[in-house]
């Protein structure tokens, strides 16, 4: 396991460690020639990351730690506003755009915890696919079977390979259909989707406002809880929760549909180990799960929303946009006022239908992708690959997205196989929960 936020921050406050010192081994690994640095990020910022270290150096020196990420080294998706620079969100079609005259929230308020941003990472163009295939920057290969050149999962593609790579302690991403959990899963790391409406999404590209959020992939759940309470402005992480007598609900509509062998393994024995650590683990039927295809079957709430903020982009330069991303965006020119309302209608009476389903359980457990990651080439192959690979993939995330809830992501495979994400996840307003049972859950998934 990767060191975690708590562990470097104890370092640092004992002298065994700086910031300098940490934020010079990032961007060393960030520039390494051989490495994945140069797909990873779509911008490095040397001077001011150097910067930034030295002032929490000197302020430590004084007694003063802003928060537990003070003075480490943290990546940003290429989605979020910082002052003074076009936000391209993994595209090339906004270059010559007007600069942000303001930081996002979220990059405030890590600038406000002492958080060093050392870049911008690369994405899925305008975050729409869950793959993180860019052919604009090039695609940061998963650091599992590195040979093979497996797909990082997206959107927040270069999030998640800073993380595994040691670019960065943490990440910063976006989730609309699963974009923080997807490539957390793949790399093996730890990923967290808060409640939408909790943490601002003012000065971040959107995709699709409905289902929007912003979330941190780390190496461990207390690293993102402790990134969720920046974030999120509460500014207080959740403590682990007790795992007997727990009441975990393993829907079997569509989510298990697809596994394939690694992963059924390895979902089942992380269930067995929960269980034999006290969890009662139930089997439920959700037949909302199976209509959401058909709810979204014109391109859903992403496509209606991302039209409405593309369509001028798209007019004067759709030549510049990944044609598998830009084809998506163009479903939703076909949707109505009239097929929109109707969504939403679909949407509200959904989510009351599967929390009145869950109603009694403490959470539900899924994994959080069906397959170990493919490979770029032979998803960049094939538009059918590709498209099929992307269904399967932003299936069971998007489900929590579509209910307006809060996930978390962790691994549950074997060291030494092809990581496997479990997701832990519950209705809106259930993030301190849900952290509080991946506390508790961490050791047990994945025995060391």
């Amino acid at each position: 396991m990767s060191t975690t936020i708590a562990q470097h921050a104890a370092d640092l406050q004992a002298g065994r460690t700086s910031s300098t010192g940490l934020v010079e081994a990032a961007l060393e690994r960030i520039h390494a020639p051989a490495g994945e640095g140069a797909r990873a990020f779509t911008r490095v910022y040397d001077a001011s990351a150097r910067a930034e270290a030295r002032a929490s150096d000197e302020l430590r020196a004084a007694g003063l730690a802003r928060s537990p990420v003070d003075g480490l080294p943290i990546s940003i998706k290429d989605l979020f506003d910082v002052a003074g620079e076009t936000t391209l969100a993994g595209s090339v079609a906004r270059q010559g755009e007007p600069a942000a005259t303001a930081d996002a929230p979220v990059v405030k308020r890590l600038r406000a915890a002492g958080a060093v941003i050392v870049g911008r990472t690369n994405m899925t163009e305008f975050a729409f696919s869950g793959l993180g295939i860019n052919p604009h920057y090039g695609t940061p290969l998963n650091a599992w079977d590195r040979a093979s050149g497996r797909i990082p999962g997206g959107s927040s593609s270069g999030a998640a390979v800073s993380v595994a790579d040691g670019m960065a302690v943490a990440g910063v991403g976006s989730d609309t259909g699963g974009s923080v959990r997807i490539p957390a899963a793949l790399c093996g790391l730890v990923g967290f989707k808060p409640t939408a409406r909790r943490v601002p999404l003012r000065g971040a590209l959107p995709l699709s406002a409905s289902l929007d959020s912003i979330g941190p992939i780390a190496s461990s759940v207390a690293c993102c809880a402790q990134l969720d309470a920046i974030l999120s402005g509460r500014n207080l992480a959740p403590a682990a929760a007790t795992l007997r007598g727990l009441r975990l609900a393993v829907p079997l509509t569509l989510a298990l549909d697809g596994m394939d062998d690694h992963v059924a393994r390895s979902f089942r024995a992380a269930l067995a180990r929960l269980s034999a650590a006290g969890a009662l683990v139930q089997e439920l039927e959700l037949p909302a799960f199976a209509r959401l295809a058909t709810i979204n079957a014109k391109g859903g709430l992403t496509a209606a929303e991302a039209w409405w903020w593309h369509k001028e982009l798209i007019a004067e330069a759709a030549g510049r946009y990944d044609p598998r991303v830009v084809s998506r965006i163009l479903r939703g020119k076909e949707i109505s006022a009239a097929d929109y309302l109707d969504l939403q209608q679909a949407r509200v009476a959904w989510i009351a239908e599967v929390q009145a389903a869950i109603e009694g359980f403490d959470a539900l457990v899924l994994p959080t992708v069906p397959v170990v990651a493919p490979t770029v080439a032979e998803l960049s192959a094939s538009d059918d690959a590709y498209f099929r690979a992307n269904g399967l993939i932003l299936r069971n995330p998007s489900l929590i997205n579509f209910l307006d809830g809060c996930a978390l992501s962790m691994p549950c495979h074997e060291p030494g196989t092809a990581p496997v994400g479990f997701m832990v996840a519950a209705p809106a307003l259930a993030d301190r929960r849900v952290l509080s049972l991946g506390l508790a859950m961490e050791s047990v998934l994945q025995p060391r």
